[in-house]
């Protein structure tokens, strides 16, 4: 009787701590959020830059594209340079074009593709196992491969390859970046953005000025002359001309400058952010809860609105967040 007692009052205590967990909640609302509207489907499996649909179509950025891809043998892995990349967990690779769904092109790679780019000739993969490659887009021949270090787990926002000129950047699974130049087939250079045990591959990826920024889970680096860390637990990552805007897992939105030190701050106690968007003049952040924060950039000063949000995988496009079988719009 004493074990079932203590059983009891064991149980009634665990879920009235999960009951009393703390969420955001805003002290001041504004209008409700008005923009929004439907796409075809649900969403149901997500990259870094694609999204796949229940009528296997393919969302990208930009919108739903008119690809569509066979979910029986193939996951989408990247939208690039007017592609879509998709592939089986063997390695089986079908690059479709969105202008002409009849150009497409099979690559039997043998090995699982993490995340893959596309430009002009070159197609650069990012495998599953963190070996990254180079190969011509025509003759399929591999052009450079090198092998990685382990990564034990990932986040599912796996950068794709960057393409800049002659330069194809890549952002690996165990927190580095590596330069490629593609006519020489040579490594340039190796940078460390950070070194956890878990969950440390490049999150974002993206040039400011004459700097690269990168982030994973934990740091974020630019580089230019330099390189420059901070540490910080990072959930989302956007960037314009002047700085960089980064949500925490604490419920923060900051403002840094290239050079990384802080130009805003301000703390949304409790709150979980989903995704972030910008335009010239805010930063628009989408709370779990059911909140989109509009934040000014120059002068931090913010609102808070009501939106109708399901649960769902969360996918964020140009100019709106998808969720669910859902578009919520940004100005």
């Amino acid at each position: 009787m004493k074990i079932y007692i203590f059983l009891a009052s064991f149980l009634i205590i665990l879920f009235s701590g999960c009951s009393t967990k703390k969420v955001f909640e805003p002290q001041k609302l504004s209008n409700d959020w008005e923009k929004y509207a439907d796409i075809e489907d649900d969403i149901v499996d997500i990259s870094a830059n694609a999204a796949l649909l229940d009528n296997n179509k393919i969302l990208t950025k930009e919108g739903v594209s008119k690809v569509k891809i066979d979910t029986q043998h193939q996951r989408v892995v990247a939208a690039s340079d007017g592609w879509i990349v998709s592939a089986s967990i063997d390695g089986n690779v079908t690059i479709t074009s969105q202008k002409d769904v009849h150009i497409v092109k099979h690559f039997d790679l043998k090995r699982t593709v993490a995340t893959a780019g596309i430009k002009d000739n070159i197609l650069a993969v990012l495998f599953a196992n963190n070996e990254i490659a180079l190969y011509d887009l025509e003759t399929k021949n591999l052009l450079f491969k090198e092998q990685g270090g382990k990564a034990l787990a990932n986040d599912i926002r796996i950068v794709q390859p960057y393409f800049m000129n002659d330069l194809v950047i890549f952002s690996t699974l165990d927190g580095k970046v590596i330069i490629v130049n593609s006519k020489l087939k040579k490594r340039l250079r190796t940078v460390i953005v950070s070194s956890a045990d878990y969950f440390n591959n490049i999150i974002y990826f993206g040039i400011i000025g004459d700097k690269i920024i990168a982030a994973s889970d934990t740091k974020i680096l630019t580089l230019s002359q330099k390189e420059m860390r901070a540490k910080f637990e990072i959930r989302n990552v956007v960037h314009d001309a002047k700085n960089i805007y980064i949500t925490t897992k604490q419920g923060e939105v900051i403002s840094l400058t290239p050079s990384l030190q802080t130009n805003a701050k301000i703390k949304f106690p409790f709150a979980h952010f989903l995704g972030m968007l910008q335009d010239k003049e805010n930063l628009y952040i989408l709370e779990k809860e059911g909140y989109m924060i509009v934040v000014n950039k120059k002068t931090f000063h913010y609102t808070v609105h009501e939106v109708d949000l399901d649960n769902g995988l969360v996918f964020v496009g140009k100019k709106a967040f998808y969720v669910h079988d859902e578009k919520i719009l940004v100005p």
